[in-house]
């Protein structure tokens, strides 16, 4: 018997004859990170629909004006009261007018921060809170919390100190000089706004602590450590002798409240030093974990470890999806994490019990001195993987001879085939899915009508190498290895057009300049205004290739200094052809359908394409992709993403496209989808970046009146 959209959408709203949507929410709702209040990506509005989305067209274009070099833009706007609300790419905070793209205020941050322009890295929306008359917005800039008024953009000066919040302090350790960075929204309960935050890659992080605050004074209400302190539980799982120095497991992709319930669900991140945990003996909860907070208290309700002492930078990558499933003749109220690898986790909220079974697999082990890596790792039965889960030689590209050779002189010293391969002292080995996933921090969309999960992932192989580290004579290399190697790689020379190469850096900086770079940062380069005045100089006289004086040695070798690794992976490498052509056969993005009642894939395509090789009469291949998709009650899946510029509409039902748009730059974000004025709307951030040029500029669709 077929459903109409008006009985699909009345099931939601009335809660008349439909189990599957149960929990009375507004899906037409876009005030929330992930749009309704449980962060479905999911629009119950149907006035654009398969039959007529072939119309839309532009309704407004709104230019930031302040896009730079390498700028983003990753912000997935809200929508409250009729104000749009997002970020610029230097983290300007707007509001706009939904119908018309007009704005009513914007507020620079740094014009009270000081430091004009300063870097503060990217920014993947804000938060909403109101009581009354008094209606605040909560974003982070850089290392603090800030709250405006949400009618007019002025600071609400009672909020922390005079309008923010040094998310650097208050985090139960002595240190207070990090690099910290407020990327991902907060949730709002009831008065309070739990957050989490981007942290260095290196082993000067911070430890990634969760923590609730005050919305009316910004003052710490309370505080779940992510690395345990003694006595807690946990605590066990790492080693004593260390952890006090040991960082990350933090929250930077973002969380989903169970208002209901009153839980918080928080995905977390790997532990530092990604790649060689010699510091970390243990499993180290609570790292790359799902864990359930009581959103009142932050005391632990439940939690799952999805890797086992972590060594591949396999941090769970986007917010997970609340999710009301059929499994065995019951409804069952679940939330979903997505993952780097590939995966799916399915746990019932309350209990944290897995829907289908998940089973601890033997893996092989690092032969790295100092390493103790885990003798299993766990993996769910059920959903179906949403990719490749493996690296094989049938899968080396292929398209061309030339292109294949090139790519099987990379391997040839080179480890893959396994999954679960350790990084490796006498041998590189292929991380697949690669570092950015898989799944990432786009996140996926969930219809909660037909129980489906629209994931977007990349399918790319990334190579990792690693490098002793040597009792280095020169200082200056020591602490760019620390600092910066992750990045640029031990040789400078970086993974261009994303990441620049620092070879010659000598003849486009002075000393000063170089030294404000560090300072401020630019575009996804972090400012390094958290190491000393003594180790900037240091860096400064290392990159410009300039003698080391016997005081700044002193300095590295003082007792307080940072752990440093026995070895470091030599740099962030996507597998490569000299043209820039990924080393894997495609498709190389997918966008895969889950049917979350049996686990079983529905349809899956290849999502994006690069006109270059369609010119040679390749068929589609896919891209990178990086945002997340928006499925509709009017049958339609909604994405950008991709690096090709475009954002497109498929039939959520099977996979066929039905609509594409040209962008001004890639649409780096998840859309919004709202309606107000009696019409429809889609608006997309165009920020270009991670290797496209980048944009400054959001675009919203609609249908001719």
């Amino acid at each position: 018997m077929k459903i109409s959209y008006f009985l699909l959408a009345l099931c939601v709203f009335s809660l008349v004859g439909c189990e599957g949507a149960k929990e009375e929410i507004d899906y037409t709702d876009w005030s929330h990170y992930g749009g309704p209040e449980d962060g479905s990506r999911y629009s119950s509005l149907q006035q654009i629909n398969k039959q007529n989305v072939a119309k839309l067209s532009v309704a407004w274009t709104y230019q930031t004006g302040d896009a730079t070099e390498r700028s983003q833009i990753q912000c997935q706007p809200i929508v409250v009261d009729g104000l749009l609300y997002g970020t610029t790419p230097k983290l300007n905070v707007f509001a706009l007018d939904a119908e018309t793209g007009k704005e009513v205020w914007r507020f620079d941050p740094f014009q009270v921060l000081g430091g004009e322009n300063s870097w503060a890295g990217t920014n993947r929306g804000v938060s909403y809170w109101e009581e009354g008359e008094d209606k605040r917005i909560l974003f982070g800039a850089g290392n603090w919390l800030m709250a405006v008024n949400a009618l007019t953009g002025q600071p609400i000066l009672e909020f922390g100190d005079q309008g923010k919040v040094d998310l650097r302090k208050g985090l139960d350790t002595e240190r207070q000089d990090f690099l910290i960075v407020a990327n991902a929204p907060g949730v709002i309960f009831k008065d309070k706004i739990i957050i989490g935050m981007r942290l260095s890659e290196g082993l000067d992080a911070a430890p990634g602590h969760i923590r609730a605050y005050n919305v009316k004074t910004g003052e710490r209400e309370w505080i779940f450590h992510t690395i345990p302190h003694e006595g807690e539980e946990g605590y066990e799982t790492w080693d004593a002798e260390h952890i006090q120095k040991i960082g990350g497991a933090n929250n930077w992709a973002g969380m989903v409240l169970d208002q209901e319930r009153e839980i918080v669900f928080v995905p977390t991140g790997s532990a530092t030093y990604d790649f060689w945990g010699g510091y970390r003996k243990g499993d180290n909860l609570y790292a790359n974990s799902l864990v359930a907070l009581n959103a009142n208290t932050g005391e632990l309700i439940w939690h799952f470890q999805a890797v086992h002492h972590d060594v591949w930078d396999r941090d769970f990558p986007a917010n997970p999806n609340l999710i009301r499933i059929e499994k065995d003749g019951k409804w069952i109220d679940a939330v979903a994490q997505i993952s780097k690898q590939g995966m799916t986790y399915v746990f019932d909220r309350e209990t944290g019990k897995p829907i289908w079974p998940i089973e601890e697999i033997p893996v092989p082990q690092s032969t790295l001195p100092g390493e103790e890596t885990s003798s299993t790792q766990p993996i769910p039965t059920l959903p179906e993987p949403f990719m490749k889960m493996s690296f094989e030689q049938e899968d080396i590209l292929s398209l061309k001879p030339e292109w294949e050779q090139d790519i099987r002189n990379q391997l040839e010293n080179v480890e893959f085939g396994e999954t679960w391969a350790p990084p490796s002292a006498e041998h590189g080995i292929i991380l697949f899915p690669g570092m950015d996933g898989g799944g990432e921090w786009g996140g996926a969309s969930f219809d909660p009508n037909t129980q489906t999960l629209y994931i977007n992932a990349n399918q790319i192989p990334w190579l990792i190498e690693m490098t002793p580290n040597a009792e280095f004579e020169n200082v200056g290399q020591s602490i760019y290895t620390t600092y910066c190697g992750n990045c640029h790689g031990l040789e400078r020379r970086g993974n261009p057009p994303s990441i620049p190469s620092l070879l010659g850096v000598e003849e486009k900086y002075s000393a000063d300049s170089l030294h404000q770079l560090l300072l401020k940062g630019r575009g996804a380069m972090p400012a390094f205004n958290h190491i000393s005045e003594e180790n900037r100089k240091v860096l400064v006289n290392y990159l410009l290739n300039q003698k080391q004086e016997e005081g700044e040695k002193k300095e590295m070798e003082s007792k307080d200094a940072p752990l440093a690794p026995r070895y470091y992976m030599n740099g962030y490498k996507r597998l490569l052809t000299k043209e820039g052509l990924y080393g894997s056969n495609p498709p190389w993005g997918l966008l895969t359908a889950l049917d979350m009642n049996t686990g079983k894939k529905k349809w899956q395509i290849t999502l994006g394409e690069i006109d270059s090789l369609s010119a040679q009469g390749f068929a589609p291949t896919g891209t990178e992709n990086y945002g997340g998709p928006v499925a509709t009650a009017g049958g339609l899946l909604f994405i950008a993403a991709t690096k090709d510029e475009k954002i497109r509409a498929f039939d959520k039902d099977t996979g066929n496209l039905l609509w594409e748009a040209k962008l001004p730059a890639s649409g780096h974000a998840t859309p919004a989808v709202y309606e107000h004025g009696g019409k429809q709307f889609l608006v997309i951030a165009c920020g270009g970046g991670k290797g496209t040029k980048s944009g400054d500029s959001y675009v919203a669709f609609s249908l001719p009146d």
